[in-house]
C-alpha cells in the first residue's frame, strides 16, 4: 500500500477507506504521465495534501477532496464524473477548490481577484474548501524550490498577503507560523539564512534559560496543588523578523525568542497561576493581555503576560486550559479533530462570525478587485476589541472609527449613523478606537445616509464597501451630476476642456481597465467616491497629449519634406503634403474623399463612405478633394456574387474589354453555399467608368450582386 493508504486506513473505519482506495486509484489514474516541476510524479502533490489534512484530524470528505483537489483543473476529469463516482459533497468540495481557468479575465489581477472570491463564496458554504487549500498552498510552498525565482516570489507575496493572514483568522498557527517563515525565505532569503544562524547559536543558552523558568513554574503548580504541564515554545523566524522591522531593532536586542506555556485545566486554574507568576515575577506595564474574557476573532482563548524574571531579561508566559490549547493550534479544525468536546450546536457558526462578514462585503462590491482590496485590508490590520452597550465586544482593525464600529454592528445603523460616543463623551466621527473602549452609535431615521467624507477615514473594508453602495445606489443621479462637475473642475484647472478628452476611443480604453459599462456610471463612480478624479483624468489627458503631439509632428514633417502626391489631391487647402491613397476603399477621382493623419506615414486618403472611418477620432480627420482629373489610370476593386456555372469567368472577362479597360487582378472561388465569388481589380480613368461597368456586370443572368471592395 501506498503511506497515504496506510495512514487513512489506520484511522477510518472499513466503508470509509474503501471509498478513499476507490478516489485514490481514480486520482492516480487520472494524474498518471503527469510530473511537477520538481520532475516527480503529480499524484505526489494530492497525497501530500491529504496527508497534511489527516494530521488535522479531518473527516473522509475532505481527504477524498483533496485526493481529487486538481482532477478537473489538470486532467479529463469532469464535474459530472466526479458526481456519479463519488457523490455531490466530495464534488462540492473539489469544486470549492478549482481555480477559475475556464473563464477569460482582462488582466492576471482580476483573475486572482476573482479565484478569492469564488473561494470564499464556497469557503462560506464549507469551511473545509480554505484548509483544503491552505494545506494546498502549504505543499506548494515546500517545494517552491523547483520552479522559477520570479513564480516563486509571487506565490510567497500572494501566501504573505493572503494566506497566512486566512490561516491566523481561522485560529490554525499549525498553518500560519509554517508559511509565514516559508514565505520569508523566499522573499529575504538573506535575512532568513541569518536568523536561523543567530537562534542556532543562541540555543545552548535559551535552553538552559528556558528550563530553569519552566522548572519553577512547574514547583508553582505542585504548591497550588494544580494538575498541569509546562513548556517553552520558540517563536518562528519571521515573527522575529517582524519584530526586528516594526521596532527597528537588532537580534541582540530581541529578548523574548522564546514563550512559556502553562497548560491547566479550568479557567480558575489559569487565573489563580497568573496571580501566583505576578507575585513571583514583576510584570512589565502594559504587556498584559486577557484574551480568556476577551477571545479573538478567531476563538483564540489564553492569558499572555511579560515579567521580568530573576535572571534579570524579560520572557512572555501563556496560560490556558487544554481546550484552549487545542483550539490555539488546530483552531477551526478543532471542530473535527475534537467533536467530543464542541460545546454546542452553533460553536462552528460562533468561530465563523468573521467570515459571514467577509461574505457581507462580497454582496455589495461592485468588482472581484474591491473585494479583494477589501479582503487584504481586513486581514492585514492589527485588532482592537471594542465593547457595545450590551457589554458586546468586537474586534476592529487598529485605527477603526465609530463609523466602523456603526457597521460593524448592522448597515443600517451606520447608514443612519449622525454621531458616537466613547466613554460616555461625544466625540467626531474620525475619532480613532482604543483598546477597550465603550462606543455608543447615536441614529436619526431620518438620516440622509452616510456622507461621501467617511471613505477619507474609515478603516474596515465592511465599512468602506457598505458607503459606496449606499452612495452608488440611493444618491446615482446625484452623484452622475457631481462626478461630472468634478471632472470638469479638475480638466479646467489642468487647462484642457473635458468634452475634448472624452473622445470614444479613449473612454472606451479607460472604462475596459476598471470594468464601467458607460459614461453615467463613470460619472456615478467618481462622485461616489468608487474611482478618483486623477484615475480618470490623468489616462484621458495622456491620451490627448500623445494625439496633438504626433498631429503637430505631421504638420511639421509635411512642410520639412514638400512632396507632392501625383495624385492631384489637396489637403486641408495645401497640395504640397505627404498623402497616400487607403488600400481599404481605393479612392478614385471623382470619389468623395477624407484624409486621415496617422501616425508617422502622413495623411491617408479614404472614401468618406469608408467603415474604417466609423469609430475614427473626429480631431485625426482633415478635409481633402481632388485638385484636377489625372492622365494616369487608378485600380479599382470589385466583388461580384453569382450562380456558380461555366463560362461566368469568360462572360465577366469579354466584357471588361469590351469597354476597352484592363484587368490588374482577379480571384475567384465558391463560398461554403457554393455561390461564386469573384474578386476583380480593373484599372480605370474615371468614376464614371467603374458605375457604367457594375451596370453591365449586373446585366449578367448568373450575377446576384456587385460591389466596391477592399482589394483581391
Amino acid at each position: 500500500m501506498n503511506p497515504i493508504q496506510e495512514r487513512y486506513k489506520s484511522i477510518f473505519g472499513a466503508e470509509q477507506s474503501e471509498l478513499l482506495d476507490n478516489v485514490y486509484e481514480y486520482a492516480f489514474r487520472m494524474h498518471d504521465g503527469q510530473f511537477r516541476d520538481s520532475g516527480e510524479p503529480y499524484i505526489i502533490h494530492p497525497t501530500a495534501v491529504a496527508s497534511i489534512l489527516l494530521d488535522l484530524g479531518l473527516d473522509c470528505n475532505t481527504i477524498a477532496a483533496a485526493l481529487l483537489h486538481d482532477c478537473i483543473e489538470d486532467t479529463p476529469a469532469t464535474e459530472s464524473e466526479l458526481r456519479t463516482l463519488f457523490g455531490d459533497k466530495i464534488t462540492e468540495l473539489v469544486l470549492g477548490v478549482t481555480k477559475l481557468d475556464k473563464i477569460t479575465f482582462k488582466s492576471k489581477e482580476e483573475e486572482q481577484a476573482e479565484n478569492f472570491r469564488r473561494m470564499f463564496f464556497a469557503m462560506a458554504k464549507d469551511i473545509r474548501v480554505i484548509l483544503i487549500k491552505l494545506a494546498d498552498r502549504l505543499h506548494n510552498m515546500r517545494t517552491v524550490d523547483s520552479i522559477s525565482e520570479e513564480r516563486r516570489r509571487a506565490m510567497a507575496k500572494e501566501t504573505l498577503e493572503i494566506y497566512a493572514p486566512l490561516a491566523s483568522r481561522l485560529g490554525l498557527s499549525y498553518f500560519k507560523c509554517e508559511l509565514e517563515d516559508l514565505c520569508l525565505k523566499v522573499l529575504h532569503p538573506q535575512v532568513y539564512g541569518s536568523l536561523v544562524d543567530e537562534v542556532s547559536l543562541k540555543r545552548a543558552e535559551r535552553t538552559e534559560l528556558v528550563a530553569a523558568i519552566c522548572s519553577r513554574l512547574t514547583n508553582l503548580l505542585s504548591e497550588l496543588n494544580i494538575k498541569g504541564e509546562v513548556s517553552g515554545r520558540p517563536k518562528h523566524f519571521y515573527s522575529i523578523y517582524k519584530k526586528m522591522t516594526k521596532d527597528n531593532r537588532t537580534f541582540d536586542q530581541i529578548y523574548d525568542l522564546t514563550a512559556v506555556r502553562v497548560i491547566v485545566d479550568t479557567v480558575r486554574d489559569c487565573y489563580e497561576v497568573l496571580g501566583m507568576i505576578h507575585t513571583m515575577w514583576k510584570p512589565l506595564p502594559g504587556r498584559f493581555k486577557d484574551y480568556i474574557a476577551v477571545p479573538k476573532p478567531n476563538n483564540y482563548r489564553s492569558l499572555h503576560t511579560t515579567v521580568i524574571t530573576s535572571y534579570g531579561m524579560p520572557f512572555e508566559i501563556q496560560i490556558r486550559t487544554y481546550e484552549m490549547h487545542k483550539i490555539a493550534e488546530y483552531g477551526i479544525a478543532a471542530h473535527w479533530k475534537y467533536k467530543e468536546n464542541r460545546s454546542g450546536n452553533n460553536d462552528l457558526d460562533e468561530k465563523l462570525q468573521w467570515l459571514r462578514g467577509v461574505m457581507d462585503v462580497q454582496s455589495e462590491s461592485s468588482s472581484p478587485q474591491e473585494f479583494y482590496e477589501s479582503l487584504k485590508l481586513d486581514l492585514y490590520s492589527e485588532q482592537v476589541f471594542i465593547f457595545t452597550p450590551k457589554g458586546d465586544v468586537l474586534a476592529l482593525p487598529e485605527g477603526a472609527t465609530p463609523v466602523d464600529f456603526a457597521y460593524c454592528v448592522h448597515s443600517a445603523i451606520g447608514n443612519k449613523c449622525i454621531g458616537a460616543k466613547i466613554n460616555g463623551k461625544i466625540v467626531p466621527l474620525e475619532t480613532k478606537l482604543q483598546m477597550g473602549d465603550y462606543v455608543e452609535i447615536i441614529t436619526a431615521n431620518n438620516s440622509k445616509g452616510p456622507s461621501r467624507d467617511w471613505l477619507r477615514f474609515v478603516k474596515t473594508g465592511q465599512a468602506k464597501t457598505k458607503i459606496k453602495a449606499f452612495l452608488k445606489k440611493e444618491l446615482k443621479e446625484d452623484n452622475i451630476k457631481k462626478g461630472k462637475e468634478m471632472l470638469e473642475r479638475e480638466a479646467k484647472n489642468r487647462g484642457y476642456s473635458l468634452s475634448a478628452l472624452m473622445m470614444p476611443k479613449w473612454l472606451d480604453i479607460v472604462m475596459q481597465r476598471y470594468s464601467i459599462s458607460s459614461i453615467d456610471d463613470l460619472y456615478a463612480s467618481v462622485g461616489y467616491g468608487g474611482f478618483t478624479v486623477n484615475q480618470i483624468l490623468l489616462k484621458l489627458i495622456d491620451f490627448y497629449n500623445k494625439e496633438i503631439a504626433t498631429t503637430r509632428e505631421f504638420h511639421k514633417e509635411g512642410s520639412k519634406q514638400n512632396r507632392h502626391d501625383g495624385q492631384g489631391i489637396v489637403v486641408n487647402g495645401h497640395s504640397d503634403l505627404l498623402v497616400r491613397l487607403a488600400k481599404c476603399c481605393s479612392p478614385v477621382p471623382g470619389d468623395e474623399i477624407v484624409g486621415f493623419i496617422s501616425r508617422g506615414r502622413g495623411v491617408a486618403i479614404h472614401r468618406t463612405s469608408c467603415p474604417n472611418l466609423k469609430n475614427a477620432e473626429q480631431f485625426r480627420l482633415i478635409e481633402a478633394h481632388w485638385e484636377n482629373v489625372p492622365t494616369s489610370s487608378f485600380v479599382v476593386n470589385l466583388q461580384v456574387h453569382a450562380t456558380n456555372s461555366s463560362g461566368l469567368l469568360l462572360k465577366l472577362t469579354a466584357l471588361i474589354s469590351e469597354m476597352k479597360l484592363s484587368i490588374d487582378s482577379l480571384n475567384a472561388r465558391v463560398d461554403k453555399s457554393r455561390k461564386a465569388v469573384i474578386d476583380v481589380g480593373v484599372k480605370v480613368y474615371r468614376l464614371e467608368d467603374i458605375d457604367a461597368l457594375m451596370k453591365k456586370i449586373q446585366s449578367i443572368s448568373e450575377v446576384e450582386n456587385v460591389f466596391r471592395s477592399t482589394g483581391a
